[in-house]
């Protein structure tokens, strides 16, 4: 058991954290990309599952540096900004209509003096929004932080800023929220129920990461 006040600090990831949307935005990929063709959007849903909590941004600029060249012989050029504009509207309706973790509620009313942060890949201005629009931004009194930055600058800026306290924790599904908590000094709980790492099984056993099924099953120890 974990004393529900020994963390000063929380950091979730959003998708498949704290909302029911990975498959949204996996979705939202290879809609963008289907009019390039089918095996250039599949190539794009392979690569942003293999690199979960990557900020679109990233996404894009790997699409259109490494993707479309080797798997297409379309002339023309995908533009960045319409990439972007594209998947944005896939991704919107999804974000407002998935699924919010069962027992996260709960989780903030067992946690009143800690500060609450969400760290995603995610774009933050479309985050915000999504947040506001569910009722649910209130509860991350610390802030909703995403793309462009990168999680590892917005958890080093936040920690600088002493918004992030020790003793943290990060709340994550994918290897790259375990690589950010791990570099900045934070604990970190891998959450498998949503997530999209494959053999998460083995690669938690192998670093000895803390695991649980959901927010929901997390909260039960607190």
């Amino acid at each position: 058991m974990i004393p529900s006040d020994y963390y000063v600090s929380y950091v979730f990831d959003c998708d498949g954290v704290v909302l029911d949307s990975n498959k949204v935005k996996t979705e939202a990929f290879y809609q963008t990309i289907l009019p390039y063709g089918e095996a250039v959007a599949q190539a794009m849903v392979d690569y942003h599952v293999t690199n979960g909590g990557v900020s679109r941004y990233k996404k894009f600029a790997h699409f259109l540096e490494q993707i479309i060249p080797v798997h297409s012989s379309q002339q023309q050029v995908p533009d960045l900004e319409a990439l972007l504009q594209a998947y944005a509207n896939h991704v919107r309706e999804g974000l407002l209509n998935c699924a919010i973790a069962p027992g996260i509620e709960l989780l903030r009313q067992k946690t009143p003096n800690s500060r609450w942060l969400i760290v995603s890949g995610g774009d933050q201005t479309e985050l915000r929004d999504v947040f506001a629009q569910r009722g649910i931004a209130e509860w991350f009194d610390g802030g909703i932080f995403g793309s462009p930055d990168t999680k590892d600058e917005i958890l080093a800026r936040e920690q600088a800023a002493s918004n992030i306290l020790q003793p943290a924790l990060f709340l994550g599904d994918s290897k790259y929220d375990y690589q950010a908590a791990s570099a900045a000094g934070l604990d970190f709980v891998f959450l498998s129920d949503w997530s999209e790492v494959e053999g998460w099984e083995n690669w938690a056993y192998e670093k000895a990461i803390k695991n649980y099924f959901s927010i929901n099953n997390f909260g039960q120890y607190l």
